[in-house]
């Protein structure tokens, strides 16, 4: 079985494959100071609760933008699981051309989304990752990673605001009924949620023009977009139908499709 690993800044998310079937996952807070042992009987824990054992794991896939926990997490496996983990980094295969301008700068997580979302939903797509800061990444329909957007997450925002505003609360994040607030509570509600969706949905607007501009006038193939992420449902449901596929396991699927590239 594949242990996959993508170590973010606020989530640390793993899962389990059989094949190409995820039997379990799981999510844990990302801590950046935890150490190996500490990571090691949290994640063997974690196993023997769905009824694995170590030995059923037989190799390691990890993605991170928290270099202090990639070499946690790479020491962890090589001493619970006595294996050596593929890390996600320059000069692994990902299948996917990436077109920024430093590809070396394209964080490790929204190139595995790329490979997910073009194996399975295919391109041009938009995918979308809901997490500490919410990506934006544009795919061609040759495969190619052209670039994005990087926004502040929702929770950044709303904590930024209840941090500075010092006569408003937190309040839990979840659209109103209406966009026109009649209390505090929902005020802030609206503001938050709607004005987020709303940015999502400007920069989804925004995308599709400049990705169909890629093509001639009468071969503008349609532009799918993914989500994924923590309110990556929530959003989906209050964007105008502009998001058409959440995908929770994107990211690690996208995990498994590398670990395989790179055993051929």
């Amino acid at each position: 079985m594949l242990l996959a690993v993508d170590v973010g800044n606020t989530n640390v998310v793993l899962g389990v494959f059989e094949g190409e079937v995820v039997r379990a996952s799981w999510r844990m807070q990302t801590e950046r100071r935890r150490m190996p042992d500490e990571l090691g009987l949290m994640i063997t824990g974690f196993l023997a609760h769905k009824g694995y054992r170590a030995e059923d794991i037989t190799a390691a896939v990890i993605s991170s933008v928290v270099p202090p926990l990639t070499l946690a997490f790479e020491e962890m496996v090589e001493t619970y699981f006595g294996l050596k983990a593929l890390i996600v980094e320059p000069g692994i295969k990902t299948g996917v051309a990436v077109r920024y301008e430093n590809p070396k700068e394209v964080g490790a997580d929204r190139i595995v989304n790329a490979l997910g979302a073009l194996h399975y939903y295919g391109g041009p797509a938009i995918v979308i990752d809901f997490g500490t800061a919410t990506t934006f990444d544009a795919l061609s329909g040759h495969g190619e990673y052209l670039g994005g957007a990087i926004a502040p997450g929702i929770n950044i925002a709303a904590e930024a605001l209840f941090q500075v505003a010092s006569r408003l609360f937190r309040v839990e994040l979840t659209p109103p009924a209406k966009a026109i607030g009649r209390n505090t509570v929902s005020s802030m509600q609206s503001g938050i949620m709607f004005g987020y969706i709303g940015l999502v949905e400007g920069l989804v607007n925004r995308f599709k023009t400049e990705l169909s501009g890629l093509h001639q006038p009468g071969d503008r193939p349609e532009i799918k977009v993914i989500a994924t992420g923590g309110l990556a449902e929530v959003v989906a449901r209050n964007a105008s139908g502009l998001i058409e596929v959440v995908d929770q396991d994107l990211t690690l699927q996208g995990l498994r499709l590398i670990y395989e590239l790179n055993q051929e």
